[in-house]
């Protein structure tokens, strides 16, 4: 039988779930001291709560479940795999509203699925990382959202990294600036997003796919180009502001840039860059959008922005909210294959194994294991069998990462000693039993 995961999905190894865990920790620490709560949502939505939330691109990408019983050779499908978990929490807000904060700050840690081509560092099945602030228009949520996103990736070691800003309410303008139709806003958007990942001349090709003139092409590539980062972006708010800013949107939404980079300085958030060639492809976005990019790495690691109007959709009435989401994925395999990881992290996986090399030392093998087992964050595994053949128990402890081996036999047993094998420096030594943790505790503190 066919043993390897379905396609775009994974298996998670003990070395992979640690890493895993380490960055979930960061993360999770961050934004709980920024004052985010925790929610959690099915894997499972019902289909209408998710299609017509992510264009037409987005919606294509759903997993659907077929109904079940006598509907299943019909196709028809009545639920769905969560695509993001940004609908999903609009839900959440539209059914509880009640008993919720008014500015509710929610952060969520959990799968998604998407039934796209899997890829370097994209997968069908991924967890995102979210924070969300509801309730306020204000650009100090923004803000906020960016100090923390900066924080958490500097936390982990990332340096060359920048947050790009950008405004659905400015690419508006630009595009009608530009002389693009209404009717093409969403597809020319769409083709913009896809500037990092197919460049310029694919933009382009997509554009004249489109519908697009050559005039209405170069006019538009011309004002969304790329800025390069020691551009001042007050300066070229002022710019942008001479180009459209006769259009109260484009006004409205350059002030509204002004805030969150004025606030985003107050809280000492670096890394963020002005980018007009942002667009952020999904059809909920109303305001501010953000992504982060690392250098030499095509795609981004996370990004989000300002969904004043999603809510509504579920409970009718306006609820202001805005969002960040970031990839532990891409971060993970970013972080493996630039050796990102602590030390602690990749060294070791046990820092002891307690062996008995014959039966009567079995009892006390179990008695040592649950002395050690009682310090404070001391990985320790017991050998299950009677030790035989030394070379067994030496391949044991080397797969296992281990970094001390305590042995004992019947002449332990009866003088109240342990012998302690320090596996890096082959270096073995007998001690007193009772000073076991005490010799531990010294060695792994002095080598860490």
């Amino acid at each position: 039988m066919e043993t390897q995961p379905a396609r775009g999905m994974r298996d998670f190894l003990p070395d992979d779930v640690r890493r895993r865990e380490h960055v979930v920790g960061v993360i999770r620490d961050v934004y709980d001291r920024y004052g985010f709560e925790p929610l959690e949502t099915p894997a499972v939505e019902n289909i209408e709560t998710l299609l017509g939330k992510y264009g037409d691109e987005g919606g294509k990408l759903i997993f659907k479940i077929l109904k079940r019983g006598d509907h299943e050779s019909s196709g028809q499908a009545d639920l769905a795999l969560r695509y993001d978990l940004t609908v999903p929490l609009a839900r959440v807000v539209a059914e509880y509203q009640a008993k919720l904060p008014k500015f509710f700050k929610r952060y969520q840690i959990q799968p998604v699925w998407r039934a796209e081509r899997p890829a370097r560092g994209r997968f069908r099945e991924f967890y995102q990382c979210d924070i969300d602030s509801i309730g306020s228009v204000s650009p100090v949520v923004e803000a906020e959202q960016i100090a923390a996103v900066s924080e958490i990736l500097t936390a982990l070691g990332f340096k060359n990294f920048v947050i790009r800003l950008n405004h659905r309410g400015v690419l508006t303008s630009m595009l009608t600036t530009s002389g693009v139709p209404e009717p093409l806003h969403g597809e020319t958007l769409t083709a913009l997003d896809k500037r990092d990942k197919i460049g310029e001349d694919g933009v382009e090709l997509e554009l004249k796919q489109r519908g697009l003139d050559r005039s209405t092409i170069d006019r538009l590539l011309a004002i969304t180009a790329f800025l390069p980062a020691a551009v001042d972006p007050f300066e070229e708010l002022d710019t942008l502001e001479r180009k459209i800013g006769e259009d109260p949107r484009g006004a409205s939404a350059l002030n509204n840039l002004r805030e969150i980079f004025q606030l985003s300085t107050s809280t000492g958030a670096g890394h963020l860059l002005l980018d007009k060639s942002l667009a952020r492809g999904l059809s909920y976005y109303t305001g501010a959008i953000m992504e982060v990019g690392v250098r030499h790495l095509p795609g981004s690691l996370g990004g989000g922005g300002r969904y004043d109007n999603l809510i509504g959709m579920f409970s009718g009435d306006s609820v202001p909210a805005c969002g960040f989401s970031l990839g532990l994925e891409r971060i993970l395999v970013v972080m493996q294959e630039r050796e990102m990881f602590p030390a602690f992290i990749e060294r070791s996986s046990i820092d002891v194994v307690v062996a008995a090399i014959d039966l009567t030392a079995q009892v006390t093998m179990m008695e040592t294991a649950a002395s050690l087992r009682k310090l404070p964050r001391l990985r320790v595994d017991v050998y299950p069998e009677v030790v035989k053949k030394m070379d067994k128990l030496f391949r044991h402890v080397d797969q296992r990462k281990a970094r001390f081996l305590a042995i004992l036999g019947g002449n332990e047993v009866a003088d109240g000693t342990v012998s302690i094998r320090d596996v890096a420096t082959r270096k073995q030594e007998t001690i007193p039993r009772d000073t076991l943790a005490a010799y531990l505790a010294s060695r792994l503190t002095t080598n860490d």
